[in-house]
């Protein structure tokens, strides 16, 4: 018994750690968690989670157990895979080492598209995001180049300087140079429109959304830190603008 009683514990921490790790919000990671113990007989667990770590116990005189989380993506395509598998788990079709095995499989599975793929769409998004903010079609091209550089550049700093404030506060600072550049050129009429359109594959709009639906749902820690995080994201892209426009 003690022994199921440890499987369930680290399908349980499992299922929660890859939910974080791929943007999950936080109540639905607890949520997930005590809905997994329930359905292999656990009835008294206890589920605490924040950006940063999970907490875990069967019962409340158990000991309690901690996962650190370290990194943190975006990977929705996880979520909803955790998500089927505990459905499964809830009708009684899976067992806690086939349930196990499933979790296993799904947090070594990348589903991120490669690199060069990531940075056309980040092109493309830039674009039409200059159009959808009312910017002309000469516009297009240099918000393309602009928006796909940024993006780029974002993900090379961020692989140099660990810290994401300072990647997103330089790629945003070389948009800002670069449409600048365009314009002087003569490619390009609307400087804002072009640098707006660039920008938007930086903003943190999951962040957002998360860190307001958990506010909503009643975590105070994961919604507050969350939103700090997206408002520090937000001022590196701003003050990286700023500072071009203060030089020209």
């Amino acid at each position: 018994m003690e022994e199921n009683k440890n499987e369930i514990i680290k399908v349980c921490l499992l299922a929660g750690k890859i939910m974080l790790q791929s943007g999950a919000e936080t109540y639905r990671v607890e949520d997930t968690m005590l809905r997994i113990a329930s359905s292999f007989g656990v009835v008294n667990a206890q589920s605490y989670a924040t950006p940063t770590g999970i907490m875990f116990s069967v019962d409340e005189t158990e000991p309690t157990n901690f996962v650190r989380i370290l990194d943190r993506s975006t990977d929705l395509h996880k979520v909803a895979i955790v998500n089927s598998i505990s459905r499964k788990i809830s009708s009684k079709e899976l067992t806690v080492n086939e349930a196990s095995e499933l979790l296993k499989e799904v947090e070594v599975q990348k589903h991120a598209y490669p690199i060069y793929i990531q940075i056309l769409a980040a092109s493309l998004v830039s674009g039409c995001f200059t159009i959808m903010f009312q910017g002309q079609w000469t516009d297009f091209i240099p918000a393309l180049f602009v928006g796909g550089f940024g993006f780029s550049a974002m993900i090379y700093l961020h692989k140099v300087v660990e810290i994401q404030f300072f990647a997103e506060f330089l790629a945003s600072l070389f948009i800002g140079l670069i449409a600048y550049l365009f314009i002087d050129i003569g490619i390009g009429k609307e400087l804002d429109k072009i640098i707006i359109g660039s920008v938007m594959p930086l903003v943190p709009g999951l962040l957002i959304t998360n860190a307001v639906r958990d506010l909503m749902a009643g975590h105070l820690v994961s919604g507050l830190s969350k939103g700090a995080e997206a408002f520090l994201t937000a001022f590196a892209i701003g003050a990286g603008v700023a500072v071009v426009f203060s030089f020209i």
